[in-house]
């Protein structure tokens, strides 16, 4: 009867971690059936080696060796790495069955509330990560982030340059910035060159004319 209960709650937890969480956010659809594959996958196997004296040792070798294939077969972003930690850890605390019913609850109840915190768009919404390609060879720091300022509309935290290349006269700069466009006001554009009017020439007078005699 327990292990039907967190086998629910599990997949409460993991469809609000997907459904209501990362995909009104991130609107990443493969992602949605990775974590969702991953967290029944492990619930799974968590399940059936849980009545083995060893079911501990091997679920948390489990985790460990999925989470490596998984991290190696693809590039994730450090948002959807945390996404994919909280759906194995889901699925391994449900699968465990961990003792007594509250503890477990409680214990998926905080994933999903740190998930949501954590990720809220309100959590430093000026704070952003960007890779800025600059269209000059700019290797003085000063010179750096004042040009970094100007196009990013923000205060620099931190600017590592990933290739400075002085023969096509270009910087590629890898940014972390606070975006405050009230701050740092975007640059003015120039007014455009009002038309020149010209007076129309006044029409010639009319030569006199001579009645022959």
């Amino acid at each position: 009867m327990n292990s039907l209960v967190f086998i629910l709650a599990d997949l409460a937890a993991i469809s609000i971690l997907t459904f209501a969480l990362y995909l009104r956010r991130h609107r990443r659809r493969d992602l949605v059936v990775s974590y969702l594959g991953m967290n029944v996958g492990v619930l799974a196997v968590a399940t059936a080696l849980s009545g083995s004296a060893a079911g501990l040792g091997l679920g948390l070798g489990l985790f460990g060796v999925l989470s490596i294939i998984r991290l190696r077969s693809t590039e994730l972003a450090q948002h959807e790495v945390a996404y994919y930690f909280s759906a194995l850890a889901l699925g391994l605390i449900a699968g465990l069955g961990i003792e007594p019913l509250w503890l477990t609850g409680s214990l998926m109840a905080l994933i999903l509330l740190v998930m949501f915190v954590g990720d809220h768009p309100r959590v430093l919404p000026a704070h952003r990560h960007q890779t800025v390609v600059l269209d000059r060879a700019i290797a003085e720091d000063g010179e750096l982030y004042a040009r970094l300022e100007e196009v990013l509309h923000g205060k620099v935290h931190s600017a590592t340059i990933s290739e400075l290349d002085l023969v096509n006269d270009k910087t590629i700069v890898d940014v972390r910035y606070a975006y405050s466009p009230a701050v740092f006001p975007a640059p003015a554009v120039p007014a455009s060159i009002s038309a020149i009017t010209t007076a129309a020439p006044a029409p010639a007078a009319p030569a006199p004319s001579f009645d022959a005699p």
